[in-house]
């Protein structure tokens, strides 16, 4: 814990006498933390609600806070605050949610799932919806010059992805519910959070029910194709055959972890389903019914949602800055020269398009805050953070924060070189969190977006079809666009 001696207190962000900052979180948080940090330092209070219902929140901006609250002193910033209960309740308690021995135990059982040869065995999953949507652009009315809503486009297709990942051939019947079921739970335990009064969830009112019949098609969905898969792996005998231990030395070395490859007899990647099913080690036994669905909403929600983002914006930047989408066709013609399909061994050669999504993702942070709840008094920065105090993390202003980014809101995929890297502060740029609760799915992300990108900008060249002006964005869980995203696709053959 940080010395507690001389520590004073944090600074209060401005706000009006009856509410607050309340207002200024609900409107617009993004431009609050950023105004926050500029008038009153690295680390604010921000006072919400009506006298009676005030809630206080610490915002952490700089590298070395953040680094306490994600990674040094984690175990003093918790999971116990608001936006997690409510996705406990939409979701379950999954890795995103869990703690304690729970997390502990789960994580163990799935992290051999994400090593680095167990990842790349998706990369041709990737490619081919990405080649499946290029060609659905050149047959649009308007062929190839037509203009694309990228939000929508992007959001559909990771969740295509994600999902063929995750249940294989059974990716069909998921894509509708997921779609129409998941982006409502999520605003909805957004909403709930911040909200200083919640009506009781078994109360019949309107948005209670839409929720309730939401969750109640997810749950069912996932449960099918569980118990289809499962029983079908009862019967025929395999439920905990003995396997190997993963190769790449990632995750527990006590032989823990799912039973055989990564790929099948077929020479096809095992969808992840299939993996958390065989995941089993003489510790913590294998996962339950519940816990399967807890991870699947889980991956759903965190492995399509974001990744979208993070594509939706490297294709918006490529379209305003020409210059750097030239280099990153030059780049892409030089690894895949004939036009080949791109592999997870061409990562290593697209060193300027992996630049250029990392720069996508410091401007538009597909998760903009991470929050906490202290369990015991400490000092951040040299000031006083209460135990009982929520907290906040916040990519979107470490990623604009003057003191490591020069002219941060320039787009400048040269901020990534190897050796600009290494001169920053390691929280200077978290987009996947960090510390003991860092995300999973990094790898996998990172292989998503990069062949993704490659996919499309191979066939194609990106203008902006928007005014010119900022994209309006909100932030919920993840990074919103409150409105379109618009890029006109040119065919380069």
């Amino acid at each position: 814990m940080a010395e507690l001696t001389e520590a004073t207190e944090a600074p209060c962000a401005a706000g009006t006498p009856l509410l607050g900052s309340m207002a200024d979180l609900l409107g617009d948080p993004l431009a609050a933390y950023l105004r926050a940090r500029r008038d009153q330092g690295d680390v604010v209070r921000f006072r919400a609600g009506p006298p009676g219902l005030r809630r206080e929140i610490y915002g952490v901006f700089s590298a070395e806070g953040i680094q306490q609250v994600l990674a040094t002193e984690a175990a003093n910033f918790r999971k116990d605050n608001a936006i997690y209960e409510e996705l406990r309740q939409a979701l379950g308690n999954g890795l995103l949610t869990s703690q304690d021995e729970d997390y502990r135990r789960q994580r163990r059982l799935i992290q051999p799932l994400f090593t680095r040869r167990r990842v790349e065995g998706y990369a041709t999953a990737v490619t081919s919806e990405a080649a499946a949507l290029a060609a659905r652009w050149r047959e649009t009315p308007g062929g190839a010059d037509g203009a694309v809503e990228l939000v929508e486009e992007m959001r559909g297709y990771a969740l295509r992805v994600v999902g063929r990942v995750l249940f294989g051939s059974d990716v069909e019947q998921t894509i509708e519910v997921v779609r129409d079921s998941l982006p409502m739970l999520n605003e909805r335990a957004r909403a709930r959070a911040l909200s200083p009064v919640k009506l009781p969830r078994d109360w019949p009112t309107p948005a209670n029910r839409r929720a309730a019949r939401a969750q109640a098609g997810l749950y069912a969905l996932c449960d099918a194709i569980i118990s289809k898969r499962r029983d079908g792996r009862e019967r025929d005998g395999r439920e905990h055959a003995p396997g190997p231990v993963p190769e790449d030395g990632a995750g527990p070395q006590d032989g823990a972890g799912p039973q055989d490859g990564a790929v099948s007899e077929e020479g096809a990647a095992e969808d992840l389903l299939t993996l958390l099913i065989r995941a089993h080690n003489a510790e913590d036994g294998s996962l339950t019914r519940a816990e399967l669905r807890e991870q699947v909403l889980v991956f759903f929600l965190a492995g399509h949602d974001t990744t979208a983002t993070a594509l939706t914006f490297a294709l918006h930047l490529l379209a305003r800055h020409p210059a750097e989408q030239r280099r990153v066709h030059e780049e892409l013609d030089r690894a895949l020269p004939d036009g080949r399909t791109p592999t997870a061994a061409d990562l290593e050669a697209l060193p300027r398009l992996t630049m250029v999504l990392k720069e996508a993702m410091r401007l538009f942070p597909p998760s903009p805050a991470v929050s906490r709840l202290a369990v015991a008094e400490t000092v951040i920065g040299g000031r006083r953070i209460p135990a009982g105090a929520a907290v906040l993390v916040s990519q979107w202003v470490a990623h604009r924060h003057p003191a490591y980014w020069e002219d941060p809101e320039r787009f400048d995929p040269e901020r990534f070189t190897p050796q600009a890297e290494a001169g920053r502060p390691r929280y200077a740029y978290f987009p996947f969190g960090g510390g003991p609760r860092a995300c999973i799915g990094q790898h996998f992300s990172t292989l998503h977006s990069v062949l993704s990108l490659a996919t499309l900008l191979r066939a194609y060249e990106v203008e902006d079809a928007t005014d010119g002006g900022d994209i309006p964005l909100g932030a919920g869980i993840t990074l919103l666009a409150k409105g379109p995203v618009r890029v006109r696709v040119r065919s380069r053959t």
